[in-house]
C-alpha cells in the first residue's frame, strides 16, 4: 500500500472516529425534548383520566408511577436539565402516591355501610379524599406549572 493511501485510510478512520464520538453527544436540545416529551406524556394521562372511578385512578396512579421511572431513566448529561428531572421525577411520584391514596379512599367509601359504623367510615373516607387532593394540587401542581415554565425558559436560552 502506497503511503498516501495509508494517511487517506488513517484520515477517514480518523473522520469516522470523531464523526462517531460527536453524534453520541446529545444537544441540549435534544435532551430537552425528551425531557419535554416525558412530562407531556404524564401530563395527559392526568388530564384524560380527571375525575374517573376508583380502578382508573388505581390504573392512572400506577401509570404515573410509571412515567415517574421512565423521566428517572432519561439519562441526561446536561446538569441544569438533570435538576428539572428530579425535580419532575419527584413531582409524579408525589401525584402518583396522593391519587393512589385518594383512590383507596374512595374504594372505601363506596364499600361503606348504611350504618353509625358505615356513615363513620364515609366520613373519614371524604376527608381522606380532601387531604390528598387538597395537599397535591396545592403543592405539586403549583410545582409543575412553574417547573414547566423553568424549563421552557430554559431549553429557549442558546447554547
Amino acid at each position: 500500500m502506497s503511503v498516501s493511501r495509508k494517511y487517506n485510510i488513517i484520515a477517514l478512520m480518523n473522520l469516522s472516529i470523531a464523526l462517531l464520538i460527536s453524534g453520541c453527544n446529545e444537544t441540549k436540545v435534544s435532551q430537552c425534548q425528551r425531557l419535554i416529551q416525558a412530562v407531556n406524556e404524564g401530563n395527559s394521562l392526568i388530564d384524560k383520566n380527571k375525575g374517573q372511578q376508583v380502578i382508573t385512578s388505581l390504573q392512572l396512579s400506577k401509570d404515573l408511577e410509571a412515567v415517574t421511572k421512565s423521566i428517572e431513566n432519561l439519562n441526561l448529561q446536561d446538569p441544569k436539565l438533570k435538576e428539572y428531572q428530579s425535580r419532575f421525577a419527584k413531582n409524579f411520584q408525589n401525584l402518583s402516591q396522593a391519587i393512589a391514596k385518594a383512590a383507596k379512599a374512595l374504594g372505601a367509601a363506596k364499600t361503606a355501610e348504611a350504618s353509625p359504623s358505615g356513615r363513620d367510615r364515609l366520613q373519614k373516607a371524604r376527608a381522606d379524599i380532601d387531604t390528598a387532593l387538597t395537599t397535591v394540587s396545592k403543592t405539586a401542581g403549583k410545582d409543575s406549572d412553574k417547573l414547566v415554565n423553568d424549563l421552557n425558559k430554559y431549553c429557549k436560552e442558546p447554547e
